[in-house]
Formats: C-alpha cells, structure tokens, sequence
C-alpha cells in the first residue's frame, strides 16, 4: 500500500516547495495535486517536478472536459518526463455547475467523454498518428463540422514512458463500471471499507468481467482524514471530518440531484443523508453537521488513538486498497504521516 495525499497551492511557491520536501521526509510515496477553478494543476505538478526526487506525482484529477484529450495526453507526456517517469495521470468528469459554469462547456456524455479520453491519450502515447471514432470525440474533425483541413497528427516528441497510469475518479454505478473495465486505478470518494462492496460491488464485477488482461490488477485509491490521538486530541478533527462530509451530502447539488447525497444513502444512512440534506439547504448548517452519525466518521476515516487507527488501516488493506490516500488534520500532521508511514510498512 502506498501513503498519498493531497496539496492546494495557494500561491506560494517556496511555502509549496518545502511542505512537499517535508512530505519526502515522512515517507510519502504520493502526492495529489487537485483543480477546480484556482491555479492550475498541471503547471503546479511541472515545478514540484523540478523541486523533488522521490515522490510520485498525481493529477487529482483532472476534468475531461476543459482540455481536449490530445492535451492531457501532452500534458501527462510532459509532466511524466519532467519528473523522470514518476506521474499519474488522474481523471474524471466533475460536474455540471463546474464545467458549464466555468468552462462554458456542455456537461454532456460524460462516460462516452471519459472512455474516449483513455483511448485517445494511449493512442498519442503509442506514437502513432492518432484516428478516434468515438460517441464524444472524433479525430480528425469531421469535415462537416470544421474546415476539413483537419489530418491525423502523432505525438512530436519521444515519450519518456507509454504506459502513464491512468486513474479514473467515479463513484456512480456506469462510471465504476467504466472505470474497473479501462483504467489503471480508480478512486472513489468518502470511501468507507466496511461498505464500499455493497455499494460498487456490482459495478466492479462487471466491469472487470470486460477488462483487458494487459491492463493487469486495478489500483484502488481510498481516501480518509487522518489525526493520531485520543479524545480531546482529535476532537477538532472529528468535527472539521463531519462537517466536511456534510458539505457534500447536504450542499453539492440541487435536493433532486446531489450524487454524494446517494452514494451517503447507498452507503445504508438513508435517513441520516435525508435529514442532512434538509438541514442543509434550509441553512441550518451546524444541525446539518451535528447530523453526521458517529459510525460514518469512525468507519471512513483514520482518526482516533493509535489502536483504532491501526484497526482501521488494517480494513482498508484488507479489502484491497493499494493507495491510501488521507488528509492530514492538525499540527502533528507530519509526524501522523511519518507514523501511518512505519504502519503500512
């Protein structure tokens, strides 16, 4: 199992410098690198490239709609030689408000967008010249659609490597599907061990019953909070964990359509994920986060004395989770990253 977690650049570059050299220091063998609407990922992974030896560099994630395929695939290329072979590409499709709010771009077909994505980026880093017939993408443009001066093109440049990682973040049911069937890895999101075969057990068969043998085994990233202590210790991040995941079970998305609010009732907190959600949008913030069980932070997240963090690590590798992925709460957050570190070794 791998240690990652993630890094917001807030603009600073030498802040951004040292707390990854730090992160070197306690053993962490990932780090993801995220983008919504702030600085962008990929020019943030070229300069951690250049300030780094050992760590292992991820886009976390990169949307499928805002570059075309053929720019990821040139982005990966790039920041995969850059760092000598050390990058993962992560991918998905975010949302609606994101992709037609901020990138003005229609949130549509998103597993025909994804697929193609994956095709399309393999097809560049073979370095042939690259055709694509898909449901989202076609290469070259048709000519009723363009100048019809389009033409096949491959990649300029001499790939540092062909098979770049390909990550695909989904937690609904088409997408897992997808996902277990093409990518390299996946990565769902407030991933509860104990759980998450009930809720995409169904999927990941069936998509593994389509999967290609040369693809091998599918990395699985799981993702908790992270704060070694006892009780009044780690009572701030018990909290800032409920009241995280009541952000996205009671606020992301519209009352009809808010897919982590599903995959919280999926999940068997049925009730609770209702209440949440009412609480939520009815402003009622504080009795919305007052309304996160108990067992959901316990279960998904790594938080707690030292015992019931091993516990709960030993979970997580049991069912198969080959990338751990935790944000560390707290000012002890280096040495809890250096000590979950000596565990998982």
């Amino acid at each position: 199992m791998k240690l990652c977690t993630g890094v917001f650049f807030d603009g600073d570059p030498e802040r951004l410098a040292a707390r990854i050299v730090d992160l070197e220091a306690a053993g962490v063998d990932m780090v993801l690198i995220p983008e919504i609407y702030g600085f962008d990922q990929i020019s943030v992974l070229g300069y951690i490239a250049a300030r780094t030896e050992r760590i292992e560099l991820m886009t976390g994630i990169v949307n499928v709609y805002s570059r075309s395929p053929a720019l990821i695939a040139q982005s990966a290329a790039t920041v995969d030689a850059l760092s000598g072979g050390r990058f993962t590409l992560g991918i998905g499709t975010s949302g609606a408000q994101v992709i037609e709010g901020w990138h003005g771009v229609p949130f549509k077909r998103p597993l025909g967008r994804t697929r193609d994505t994956v095709d399309i980026c393999r097809k560049v880093w073979a370095g042939d010249k690259v055709t694509h017939d898909g449901k989202a993408v076609t290469l070259p443009l048709p000519a009723d659609e363009g100048t019809g001066l389009g033409k096949p093109l491959k990649f300029m440049n001499r790939m540092h490597r062909q098979d770049i990682p390909i990550v695909i973040a989904s937690i609904g049911p088409s997408n897992v599907e997808l996902t277990a069937e093409i990518a390299d890895g996946w990565q769902p999101i407030h991933f509860v061990p104990d759980r998450f075969d009930r809720v995409w057990g169904d999927a990941l068969q069936a998509g593994m019953a389509k999967r290609s043998p040369e693809l091998g085994p599918m990395s699985i990233f799981g993702d908790a909070q992270l704060a070694i202590g006892e009780s009044a210790d780690v009572a701030e991040a018990r909290e800032g964990s409920r009241a995280h995941i009541a952000f996205y079970v009671g606020g992301m998305g519209a009352k009809s359509k808010n897919y982590y609010n599903d995959l919280f009732r999926r999940y068997g907190w049925e009730a609770e994920a209702e209440k949440i959600q009412d609480l939520f949008l009815g402003g009622q913030r504080a009795e919305a986060t007052a309304a996160v069980p108990d067992e959901y932070i316990d279960s998904a997240n790594l938080i707690g004395p030292e015992n019931h963090v091993k516990e709960r690590l030993a979970v997580y590798k049991d069912v198969g989770v080959t990338h751990l992925s935790v944000s560390p709460q707290g000012e002890n957050a280096l040495d809890d990253l250096a000590a979950l570190k000596s565990w998982i070794d």
